[in-house]
């Protein structure tokens, strides 16, 4: 999941070497944390969070097949 978020936010950005995913796990539930340029926060959330939510609608789907509740955050 962590990898699937990373390339999502790559595709997404102008400075792809500045996107960092980490994760924090627990039992049942992962917490992926997307920190991107501060230019590039805005692509990332999208007009209205439209691209965040899909982002985090997808990393959702893929959380199910690993059994895990999954959410993403985005630090400024």
């Amino acid at each position: 999941m962590k990898e699937l978020l990373e390339t999502l936010a790559k595709a997404l950005v102008d400075k792809e070497d500045e996107v960092e995913v980490s994760a924090i796990e627990s039992e049942k539930s992962i917490i992926l944390q997307l920190k991107v340029a501060g230019d590039d926060v805005g692509k990332v959330i999208g007009k209205e969070g439209r691209i965040a939510k899909a982002l985090r609608t997808i990393v959702k789907a893929s959380s199910v097949k690993h059994g895990k509740k999954a959410v993403v955050e985005i630090i400024d």
